[in-house]
């Protein structure tokens, strides 16, 4: 009895100690790869364009634009090249997502135990978003998540997406390799971005862009939920 019940043990160990994680760091994307943004970013966006006697955009041509860094996205969506009204725009965005607009923005089902599944496993996590310092501070503060993460980039801090400058930064402050990570996101310039280094990367089909883009750039898995996600990221 006493043996089966050691063997069983050691079964049970052995399962445990075979789930282990592909990468030493993990590098995600915030909005549409974590949070389920899109339609308050679309929303207000919308509200800025009203604000401002602009066209008021669809929602697939924001979403087009989601994860640029938000002044470079302004002048892509509305096809300015006016500084003075992109910072008016970019005013008014910033207004209607702070004080106006109450369009909910929950985490996706399943990050919360992903994110922990992934600590637990002694993997780096980090952020490179398009999000502004302050909006990045602010969702960690809504959802209680800022502590699972060792470093993150953002928009204020960096070159807009698709550079690598996040991602290299990145590596440069936490001391790995381009061999040790993946970037995760539901965007081209996500994509783009890990691709232009040589960086592994996964593409989410949840978020704001088609699979068919995602695939284009060659990452090493597609996603269709978090659950799978989790899947891609151990052995």
């Amino acid at each position: 009895m006493e043996s089966k019940a050691h063997e069983a043990a050691v079964r049970s160990s052995t399962s445990l100690n075979e789930k282990q994680p592909r990468y030493k760091l993990v590098i995600f994307d915030w909005d549409g790869t974590l949070m389920d943004s899109a339609a308050k970013i679309v929303s207000c966006m919308q509200i800025a364009a009203t604000q401002c006697g602009m066209p008021i955009p669809t929602y697939d041509e924001v979403g087009h634009i989601i994860g640029i860094s938000l002044k470079p996205a302004i002048k892509k969506l509305f096809n300015i090249e006016d500084d003075k009204l992109a910072e008016q725009l970019v005013a008014a965005y910033k207004d209607a997502f702070v004080t106006r607009d109450t369009t909910p923005c929950p985490l996706f089902d399943g990050v919360n135990p992903l994110l922990a599944s992934l600590k637990e496993a002694g993997c780096t996590l980090a952020v490179a978003t398009g999000k502004a310092r302050r909006g990045l501070d602010r969702a960690w503060a809504q959802t209680n998540t800022g502590s699972f993460f060792s470093a993150s980039r953002t928009a204020d801090e960096a070159e807009s997406k698709p550079s690598p400058d996040m991602l290299l930064q990145l590596l440069d402050e936490l001391g790995f390799e381009i061999s040790d990570a993946v970037m995760i996101g539901d965007t081209t310039y996500d994509m783009q971005m890990a691709k232009t280094i040589g960086m592994d990367r996964i593409g989410v089909s949840y978020g704001v862009h088609a699979q068919v883009h995602l695939e284009a750039l060659s990452p090493v898995a597609l996603v269709h939920s978090v659950s799978e996600l989790e899947a891609a990221l151990f052995n």
